[in-house]
C-alpha cells in the first residue's frame, strides 16, 4: 500500500528570504532546490547569481523531506502527485507575493536546480506570462516525453535559459530537447547550452547566463 501524504505536504516549510524588502525590490529571485537538497543550498547559489547586482530579493523555500516530488519527473504525472500539485502551489504563493508586494511579474527570476529546475521550467509553462526570466539548469519539463500539453496562454517573449549536460544521467537530452521545442511553442526567448560530459552539475557559464537574465529583469 502507497503512503498517504496530505494534499499541501510543502506548504508550511520554511523560506529564506534575503535582499531588500519586496516593496523595494529591483527584481526577485525565486530559488528551487533538488532532490535531497535545502533551501540553504539554493540560497548560496542565488546569492551568487544576484552578486553585485542591485536591489535583488531572494526567496527559497525548503521541500518537506528535501524531495518535492517522490519519482523521476519523467514519470507519470500522477506518479508523483499529490507532491507535485503541492510544490507548484509553493511557488504560486512566492510567485504571486511577489508579484503583488513587489516588482511584478516582469521582474521575478525563476531559477532551479535539477528537481528545482524541472519544477521551475513546469510551473512558468503551467502559468505562461511574461516573466523576468527563467533559469533551469540540469532539467527540463516535468512528465513522459510526448505528452500531452493543452495549454493557452504564452510566455510572451519570456528569457528562458536551459543549461545541462549531453551525458547527464538524471536528465535525458532528450528531455531537455523536447522542453526547448514547447518552451519556444509556447512565446519563451529560449537560449540552450548543452555541455559534453559535464555531468550533473553547474559551472561558471550557466552561471554567467542566470546573472545576466537576473540584470536585465532588474533593469539595472
Amino acid at each position: 500500500m502507497l503512503p498517504v501524504f496530505p494534499m499541501k505536504i510543502h506548504e508550511g516549510q520554511h523560506v529564506l528570504h534575503g535582499g531588500p524588502p519586496l516593496a523595494k525590490a529591483s527584481a526577485v529571485l525565486v530559488l528551487v532546490h533538488g532532490r535531497g537538497a535545502s533551501a540553504e543550498d539554493i540560497y548560496s547559489l542565488g546569492e551568487e547569481v544576484a552578486s553585485g547586482i542591485q536591489g535583488v530579493a531572494l526567496l527559497a523555500p525548503q521541500a518537506a523531506g528535501n524531495v518535492w516530488y517522490p519519482q523521476r519527473f519523467l514519470a507519470p504525472l500522477a506518479q508523483n502527485e499529490p507532491q507535485l500539485s503541492s510544490a507548484l502551489g509553493v511557488i504560486d504563493n512566492l510567485v504571486e507575493e511577489a508579484a503583488q508586494s513587489g516588482p511584478g511579474y516582469g521582474r521575478i527570476v525563476l531559477l532551479g536546480f535539477s528537481q528545482g529546475a524541472c519544477l521551475a521550467l513546469e510551473y512558468a509553462l503551467r502559468h505562461s506570462r511574461r516573466y523576468g526570466g527563467v533559469v533551469g539548469l540540469s532539467g527540463a519539463l516535468i512528465g513522459p516525453l510526448g505528452g500531452p500539453r493543452s495549454l493557452k496562454d504564452s510566455l510572451s517573449g519570456t528569457p528562458v535559459y536551459v543549461g545541462c549536460s549531453d551525458r547527464d544521467v538524471h536528465i535525458p537530452l532528450s528531455s531537455v530537447e523536447e522542453s526547448v521545442e514547447i518552451l519556444e511553442r509556447h512565446g519563451a526567448r529560449v537560449t540552450k547550452s548543452i555541455f559534453p560530459g559535464m555531468g550533473h552539475t553547474v559551472n561558471a557559464e550557466e552561471l554567467d547566463a542566470a546573472r545576466r537574465i537576473v540584470r536585465d529583469a532588474a533593469g539595472v
